[in-house]
């Protein structure tokens, strides 16, 4: 092995990054040797590092080394702890740019009654309160079974149910943001009709989503109203007869590549994931900004130790003041409950090559790209503007990704580097692989190879445009592995807030 097989970031970084497993006596960028076997995607210091200085990656500090580290050695949790600190932003890197061809594009989608573009058209059948949840399993099983056959124009019928909507508070930060969640989703273009379902004893009342303006077809009842579980499954199929009777007629036309909404998402990441899927998220990203799309990202728990970054592109003082704001509250939350954000990283995550949340949220922030943060939302808030915005939302990509689909991610785009699976119907889900090792095992869940990077076979700004067109295709209609196995009906995970009463 040579010094090719790692990777030095910047010439700022006193590690490097193993590209394929290094052997003892390999050489290393600098002319280190390497005193021990550094697995594929795992840090090796590259400089002399004393005790208690800062271990840099990405031109950043990643956390302190608890002891001397020779260059050489390996770099983990054995030796490198979380400790806050942030060093000086680099200037970021010219962003990969739209052509006006690009600009012209359209996708072939569904225009909603409302304007909103949908790259679906499923129905939902919506839970208001645990409660109701297993109803709502049998009506879309049904409608599955016997009115999806009737209409091929409907991509199919989606029971979203949930854990809450009883034993909580009326009032409060939990039920608001389950209320906005779902109303979210019941006002998705994605969705071309809804069917809310309640218990009718519960705290999460259907009365409080109204009767108009949440999503075109929309009806609701309680199953205690209906006279019992199998009489609500039979009424059902009556109610949605007439919601497929007008949606299963829609067909898809051209809408401008602007309207797309893309949801970014990373989980199971490794040493690589911002090193190569990350980065190529992000010049898609990019392309997308300057063509007037949307790319929302999230999880503030896994862009802290970074948001310094993101605050440097803000488009205003006010923009950087709000996510600081929610960083804030995330450092208060995770005291109260005697926890460390530090904590974030899984198993799965050190495993891989990640040792601090530090080291983690600065590869996080690379599926942004390079262009400006133009607004900050809050769980669940439906976006609006164009080019990178910021959601908060935990790390937990359920969780995540559900408050970026009830705010309008019309296509969610998800990097992994340990080879997480994942769905979230109504909006389809891209997977892309970090590595190639992985992408190879787990073909059959994967959408994208970007381990071609890290390989020299192909650029990030090669991926990331690779990965532009195929969410132009995936808006217009062609199905993501995670569809093609039925991903999506679990994955539905409000942000739970508040007490359990």
């Amino acid at each position: 092995m040579n010094a090719a097989n790692s990777i030095l970031l910047s010439p700022a970084d006193n590690v490097a990054v193993a590209n394929g497993r290094i052997e003892i006596g390999a050489v290393l960028p600098g002319g280190a040797i390497a005193t021990a076997l550094i697995e594929p995607g795992h840090k090796v210091a590259i400089k002399p590092i004393a005790a208690g200085e800062a271990v840099v990656k990405y031109a950043q500090a990643i956390g302190r080394a608890t002891e001397a580290i020779a260059p050489g050695e390996h770099v983990h949790s054995h030796n490198l702890v979380f400790e806050s600190g942030r060093l000086p932003v680099v200037p970021p890197s010219e962003a990969v740019h739209a052509t006006e061809a690009d600009r012209a594009r359209t996708f072939m989608g569904y225009r909603r009654a409302d304007g909103r573009a949908g790259t679906r058209n499923f129905i939902g059948i919506l839970a208001s309160v645990n409660c109701s949840a297993t109803v709502c399993h049998a009506i879309a099983d049904e409608a599955n079974r016997t009115l999806l056959p009737r209409y091929p124009g409907i991509d199919g019928f989606v029971p979203i149910v949930h854990g809450q909507g009883c034993g909580m508070s009326a009032t409060g930060d939990g039920m608001m943001v389950l209320h906005r969640t779902l109303a979210g989703y019941a006002r998705h273009p994605n969705f071309g009709g809804v069917l809310m379902v309640g218990l009718g004893c519960e705290v999460n009342q259907l009365t409080l989503y109204g009767q108009k303006g949440v999503a075109a077809g929309k009806r609701h009842f309680n199953i205690q109203e209906a006279g019992g579980s199998r009489k609500s499954v039979e009424k059902a199929m009556l109610v949605l007869a007439e919601i497929a009777e007008e949606v299963g007629k829609l067909e898809r036309e051209p809408i401008p590549v602007s309207e797309i909404v893309v949801g970014l998402q990373c989980g199971g990441s490794d040493g690589m994931s911002g090193i190569t899927a990350n980065p190529a998220l992000g010049a898609a990203v990019d392309i997308l900004a300057g063509v007037g799309g949307i790319g929302i990202l999230s999880e503030t728990t896994e862009i802290y130790g970074a948001e310094h970054l993101l605050a440097y592109r803000a488009a205003s003082p006010e923009i950087a003041a709000k996510l600081d704001g929610y960083v804030k509250w995330w450092e208060d939350h995770v005291a109260k409950h005697g926890a460390s954000i530090d904590n974030n990283p899984s198993p799965g995550n050190k495993r891989g090559g990640l040792t601090t949340i530090l080291e983690k949220s600065l590869g996080a922030v690379a599926k942004g790209g390079q262009t400006p943060l133009n607004g900050v939302f809050g769980y669940a808030e439906k976006v609006t503007g164009h080019g990178l915005l910021f959601m908060d939302t935990p790390g937990y990509d359920p969780v995540s990704a559900t408050g970026q689909v009830a705010g309008g991610a019309n296509v969610i785009v998800f990097t992994t580097g340990r080879g997480s699976c994942f769905g979230c119907r109504p909006t389809p889900s891209i997977k892309v692989a970090s590595n190639s090792t992985m992408y190879h095992v787990m073909e059959e869940d994967m959408d994208v190879n970007c381990g071609v990077i890290a390989s020299g076979e192909k650029t990030i700004a090669g991926m990331g445009r690779e990965i532009f067109e195929l969410i132009v295709e995936t808006a217009s209609g062609r199905k993501t592995k995670s569809e093609e196995f039925g991903y999506g009906d679990n994955e539905f995970v409000p942000w739970h807030l508040g007490a359990t009463l």
